[in-house]
């Protein structure tokens, strides 16, 4: 909707006099919404947005050109940086619900789509992906707000629309075995290292009952385990069968810290050092 002004000037004997101004509005009969599949994201994710063009009046609306800023945001020193990329070729579009050859898409930052139509008292749609970046922010609480904007042949003012995205709370695990050494003589001994990685933004904690299980073959004797280098006890803290080799830790013996996030203040991309937790279990073949 746009709000306009008129004033009309009479002139006569070399006079001039001045009319009331006037005030009307330009509704506008396009309405446009933008709706991510998914309000959640995390690393490496896409996202699909959906934003739909709604013509109710009595005229096609064409030549139309939708810009999408892909959730761009200012850091230090006025640098702008994008969370969101534009997937290639990932782009379709329906009017009345028929797909329509691809428009003409420039990735940017930030994404244009130049070409759309919407016919009268119809409606366009536009599915498209984009995939996080470098600069999306993985902390508790972050989001990224995109919006977009119509503009074109016969707009008065552009059209406008956002749509928010929350990253995923909550721990993210992996764990990595190593061997050492990796060649043991007869009665020689063997340990094993279980690196326990969280990328996520908390921490695994008593209640996510993290536990490691094994079956060692060779089947090990003498065993012994450490937690971040502090000993632990056989029954509290885990359990060892000598005859068939299978080891666990108790659920909730083992804790992992969040991931630690930062940002470059140069790049606006985001590092991630992982919560670790190491656990060790030394016996002999």
């Amino acid at each position: 909707m746009a709000s306009f002004t008129n004033q009309a000037t009479l002139t006569y004997n070399g006079q001039q006099v001045n009319s009331n101004v006037v005030t009307g509005e330009i509704t506008s009969t396009l309405t446009l919404t933008k709706t991510p599949v998914g309000a959640i994201y995390g690393p490496g994710d896409s996202i699909t947005f959906v934003v739909s063009l709604v013509n109710s009046g009595s005229a096609a609306v064409t030549n139309q050109t939708l810009t999408d800023d892909l959730g761009g945001y200012e850091i230090g020193g006025g640098q702008t940086v994008y969370p969101l990329a534009y997937v290639a070729g990932s782009v379709q579009y329906y009017v009345n619900g028929t797909l329509q050859p691809a428009p003409a898409v420039t990735a940017g930052p930030p994404l244009t789509v130049t070409g759309l139509s919407i016919p009268a008292g119809g409606n366009a749609l536009l599915i498209y992906e984009a995939e996080l970046t470098a600069a999306a922010p993985l902390a508790v609480g972050s989001q990224i707000t995109n919006t977009v904007s119509v503009n074109g042949a016969g707009r008065a003012e552009p059209l406008t629309a956002q749509a928010t995205v929350t990253v995923e709370t909550g721990p993210e695990l992996t764990i990595i075995k190593s061997l050492s050494p990796a060649t043991v003589g007869e009665n020689g001994q063997l340990t094993y290292t279980f690196l326990i990685q969280n990328m996520g933004n908390e921490p695994a904690g008593v209640d996510a009952a993290i536990a490691v299980s094994d079956l060692f073959n060779p089947i090990l004797s003498n065993l012994t385990a450490t937690l971040n280098g502090q000993p632990l006890t056989l029954a509290s803290d885990y359990s060892y069968n000598q005859s068939t080799g299978q080891f666990n830790t108790v659920p909730g013996r083992i804790t992992v810290p969040a991931a630690v996030y930062a940002q470059d203040t140069a790049t606006g991309n985001w590092t991630v050092t992982p919560g670790e937790a190491t656990l060790t279990v030394t016996g002999t073949v």
